[in-house]
Order: C-alpha cells, then structure tokens, then sequence
C-alpha cells in the first residue's frame, strides 16, 4: 500500500514513528500522524498551517489534555492527583514522580488500528478521486475521518472543527 505514497506523504508516516516514539507510545496513533503533519510543508501541513494549527500549539494541547483526562479519572474513583504528588515528593524528594513509566520504545513502531483505518481512508479517497499518489494532504482527510476522540478533542482545544477541516483536505490531494 504505501508504493502509492509520495514522498511528503512517506516522510509524515516517518515523522509520526518519531512523535509516538518521542512520546513512548506503543504504537503509532492518528494523533501521531497529525503531529507529524503539522511540521509537514505540504498538503497536509498545510491545510493546518492556514487553520492555524502548528507543532508547538498542537503539542501543548496534547499535553493538556492527556493530563485533564487522567486527573479526571482519577477524581471519578476518588483519587486527587495533585495530593498523590505533593505525598510522593514529601516521602522521595521532589520530581520523584517526573520520568515515572516513561520509555523510549525501540525499533519499529506498528500503527493502532485507528491509524491503519486512516490510512486506509486516505487510499480510498484517492481511488475515488483516481488519483495515482497518496499525498499528506489525503493523510489528514484520514486522520480526520477516522475520527479519533483525541485528535477530535485537541483540534477543538485549538478551536479548529474536524468536520471543516476534513474537507478541505478531501480538495487537497496530489494530482
């Protein structure tokens, strides 16, 4: 499948393979690959670029709500986060939870599911479009019509729609 990828979109499929490994994922997840397209200059990036969507921002947001969920979940069974920290750092030192279940996977980095169905979304857009190559602008028509609660959630932290943005990218793939 990915013979009929371009180049753009080959090298965001690599760059997401480092975001997850950046992030120690297990696995490759379509808020990877929409991080790798932020810092793509073409098609994919950007559509984000003109939604006003970059790395950094979308990192932050990331971030944000990872830690928003867990703490969350964590209160709904009746665990306050911030207590288990301020208790852990007062018994081993201060930063004593920082790095905590944090890894550097190695080697290759296999796709979610999730991921593997954007991809496979993306390769029915441009077999419909009969289109020959898969660019990143079709990556990111993937990533959003997989409709991944993560990459729904922090594309509207950053007051973008999914909806919207996801066609704009159907208009977007290579010639």
């Amino acid at each position: 499948m990915f013979e009929r990828f371009s180049d753009e979109a080959r090298r965001v499929v690599i760059a997401a393979q480092q975001e997850a490994r950046s992030l120690g994922a297990e696995q490759i997840a379509p808020v990877h690959l929409l991080l790798a397209l932020t810092r793509d200059p073409g098609a994919g990036g950007a559509a984000l670029a003109a939604a006003g969507i970059d790395h950094p921002q979308l990192s932050a947001a990331l971030a944000r709500s990872g830690t928003a969920l867990d703490a969350d979940a964590l209160a709904a069974v009746g665990i306050d986060l911030t207590q288990v920290r301020a208790a852990t750092e007062a018994t081993f030192g201060p930063g004593a939870l920082d790095g905590v279940g944090a890894r550097t996977p190695s080697g290759h980095i296999r796709f979610a599911e999730s991921s593997k169905q954007a991809v496979a979304l993306a390769v029915r857009l441009v077999g419909r479009r009969k289109r020959r190559a898969i660019d990143s602008g079709s990556v990111l028509f993937g990533v959003l019509s997989a409709r991944d609660p993560v990459v729904g959630r922090v594309l509207r932290q950053l007051g973008a729609d999914p909806a919207v943005l996801r066609e704009r990218a159907a208009g977007t793939d290579a010639a």
